[in-house]
């Protein structure tokens, strides 16, 4: 898995996000495009120890198999649920959004060190690995979603 820590591998990213417009398409899924770019900004804030959401009866139940399924080298699916936090539903600006999705990103040049020592909410406990791989898989799979 590529690594949201390299500095090529985050410019890369950067490079999609500003194709966007705020008419660019989806594939699939409902948000537009500014909901898209603050829906991916709250794992990003997870992992940052920014954003605390509670875990729940669900989470204990079912996160450790749920991660099993999603922290391997395959894309995510479409419709994977979300939490309650990333339901992006109301009007957002698209350029402010865009800003600020760009600056989480770049944050993780910084290293490995960026990240929350505190367990995901859903899926526990979560190596330096698999924080990359979940920050990676999801930010791809939503510019997927735009064609980007």
């Amino acid at each position: 898995m590529e690594s949201v820590f390299s500095p090529d591998v985050n410019a890369l990213f950067i490079e999609r996000i500003n194709k966007l417009t705020p008419s660019t398409p989806a594939l699939w899924g409902k948000m537009n495009a500014a909901q898209m770019l603050a829906h991916c900004q709250v794992p990003v804030k997870v992992a940052f120890g920014e954003l605390n959401t509670k875990g729940g009866l669900i989470g204990l139940l079912f996160g450790g198999m749920a991660k099993k399924k999603l922290v391997n080298e395959q894309p995510f699916t479409h419709n994977l649920p979300t939490m309650k936090e990333a339901k992006i539903l109301d009007k957002r600006d698209f350029e402010i959004e865009k800003a600020v999705l760009i600056e989480c990103v770049k944050r993780f040049t910084a290293g490995p060190d960026v990240l929350t020592k505190k367990p995901h909410p859903f899926f526990g406990p979560l190596t330096v690995d698999e924080w990359n791989t979940l920050q990676y898989k999801h930010l791809d799979h939503h510019l997927r979603q735009f064609g980007v």
